[in-house]
């Protein structure tokens, strides 16, 4: 049996649908559906619902039918074609989108990446490959500058209905888009073998991530920090260069958590009213302003953290008591020391000056004095020896 050769349609037909990335019976669908609606646009009063249309996916050619009754008026072939053109056009359209949509919904709280289109506002249209995002002002991080064309990873935060029907929404200041970084960056975080058990963020700012391995072996902190801190490094770019980003062991033991929790702090000492959720922390007295951190920032994230109200005071460490015990010492008074340098020996030496010995002490006199001056010393000495007879 030969084959039957394929119409310019049905060729039209399949580019359409393989374009689109839709399926052919689709296609054919949205053609009768807007062949209907064409007649019912010629023929007002005309219920849809007791009429059908059918169309020849070889020919392209279509008939209405009224039950079984073909009442397809003439000419209606060309009408048809001009009218359903902009509604083909546009349910096409319409089920691009929903594959689209459908696809990027299977991608929602993973990190990809985009270019900005345009500024709407206060929001920024970008480009995420087969569609548009929307890019709200209340999910950008503040003091980031963005500009035209700028590539940047975003996290997909949820696909939502808009003004415009659905809508893509991206974020950079949610606590998935850390998340979604770290497991890009560190592969033992996208296999599984070291978790995340917590974040806490202020965007611009300050993250705290909380990691645990069971895995015996291996180093959460360590892996996630990476070589020289490259991984850890490659987030905070990823963030602007302007959030800092501490990575804490998870424990379960609390006080233990709190301590950490409190990083870059050290030495510091936990005592916990389980009870009333609190944690009572001494740290020592130079390590106060980090524990605090600015405007309070680094216990208010620890706090969150950790589930516990946490109340700081500074003490006074022993090597600060020895050391101001020693500046005491210091300060007792002592005679002043004069310093000499030899200067053939450049070595210094202390000495108390002698102030009564250098007190008439007759000037020495040596071989290279003048003749004049040892003839006038001569003359004086009579004149000593007289006083001293008197």
């Amino acid at each position: 049996m030969p084959a039957v050769q394929r119409s310019e349609f049905s060729l039209a037909l399949n580019q359409i649908a393989s374009e689109r990335g839709v399926d052919v019976d689709v296609v054919l669908d949205t053609v009768q559906n807007a062949i209907l609606a064409a007649y019912r646009k010629d023929h007002p009063g005309v219920e849809v619902e007791d009429y059908r249309a059918e169309l020849n996916p070889q020919t392209g050619e279509a008939h209405i039918f009224e039950g079984d009754k073909d009442v397809t008026p003439p000419g209606f072939g060309r009408i048809a074609a001009q009218t359903a053109k902009q509604v083909i056009l546009q349910k096409i359209r319409e089920k691009e989108k929903e594959a689209i949509f459908s696809d990027y919904r299977d991608k929602v709280g993973t990190v990809l990446n985009g270019m900005i289109l345009r500024f709407a506002g206060p929001n920024i249209i970008v480009d995420i490959g087969k569609t548009e995002a929307i890019y709200p002002v209340v999910e950008q991080i503040a003091g980031e500058r963005y500009h035209l064309n700028q590539r940047l990873s975003f996290y997909l935060l949820d696909i939502r209905e808009g003004a415009k029907g659905e809508e893509i929404v991206l974020s950079r200041a949610a606590n998935g888009f850390v998340e979604g970084l770290f497991k890009r960056e560190v592969p033992e975080i996208a296999q599984g073998s070291v978790e995340i058990k917590a974040i806490v963020r202020e965007p611009g700012n300050r993250s705290k991530v909380a990691v645990f391995s069971a895995q015996p072996g291996i180093d959460p902190v360590g892996s996630c920090v990476g070589q020289k801190g490259v991984r850890v490094q490659s987030i905070i770019q990823e963030l602007g260069g302007i959030e800092k980003v501490d990575i804490i062991q998870w424990v379960e033991e609390p006080k233990s958590y709190i301590a950490q929790s409190l990083s870059p702090a050290k030495n510091v000492s936990v005592e916990i009213d389980e009870k009333e959720k609190v944690a009572h922390v001494a740290v020592p007295a130079e390590e106060l302003s980090l524990a605090i951190g600015k405007d309070g920032q680094n216990v208010r994230l620890a706090h969150k953290l950790t589930g516990y109200r946490i109340e700081i005071e500074g003490i006074a460490s022993a090597s600060n008591e020895a050391e101001a015990i020693v500046k005491t010492e210091k300060t007792v008074e002592e005679p002043p020391a004069v310093k000499l340098e030899d200067s053939d020996s450049k070595e210094e030496k202390i000495e108390t000056p002698k102030v009564e010995e250098s007190i008439n002490e007759p000037e020495a006199v040596t071989d290279e004095t003048p003749k004049k001056d040892s003839e006038k010393t001569d003359q004086a000495e009579p004149e000593v020896e007289d006083k001293k007879e008197e």
